[in-house]
């Protein structure tokens, strides 16, 4: 069931030294394919990361920077065409989760690296920094980029009883 797959989809920032199945890295980018957009732009794209020496450096994206990321098997990065679409933030987010979801459901663990807006140096964006890393053309940016791998931690699922229910409403505020 969906609802207990989110309950246990917790941040993984441990990983063990196993590499991810092709096939399991084929569904994953198949997945989020999937994810839907507005007006079915589909303005995102999606890098597969597996090089250590390019995961090292992108563990370095931000201040404060992504350590565990060095120690990853897998990351995906979710870049849009800012030029093709005005919800390409929305759209990239969206087929960030599905990716999440997907590696959950597979038995991985992730970890999401928020990297619009945040900064490499005061004077370098993170974003500025993973292009010129991963040569994406100027007309990407990038939203995010995903940890993935087996975990090397165990989370406890989130608890019915620990749910923010005061953030719910129903017809009006």
């Amino acid at each position: 069931m969906l609802y207990d797959l989110l309950k246990s989809r917790r941040s993984i920032r441990m990983f063990q030294k196993k590499e991810v199945e092709k096939e399991k890295i084929d569904l994953i980018l198949k997945s989020a394919l999937l994810s839907p957009s507005s007006r079915s732009i589909r303005p995102w794209q999606f890098i597969a990361v597996t090089e250590p020496e390019l995961l090292l450096q992108l563990s370095q994206c931000r201040t404060p920077g992504p350590k565990y990321l060095a120690a990853a098997p897998l990351a995906i990065v979710v870049i849009a065409d800012k030029t093709a679409s005005d919800v390409w933030i929305e759209d990239a987010s969206i087929a960030s989760a599905f990716i999440q979801l997907t590696v959950e459901d597979l038995g991985l663990g992730s970890c999401w690296i928020q990297v619009r807006e945040r900064f490499h140096t005061e004077e370098e964006k993170a974003e500025e920094y993973i292009r010129k890393v991963l040569e994406i053309p100027e007309e990407f940016s990038v939203e995010s980029i995903i940890a993935i791998g087996y975990p090397g931690e165990e989370k406890k699922p989130y608890d019915d009883s620990q749910l923010l229910y005061q953030k719910l409403h129903f017809n009006k505020f």
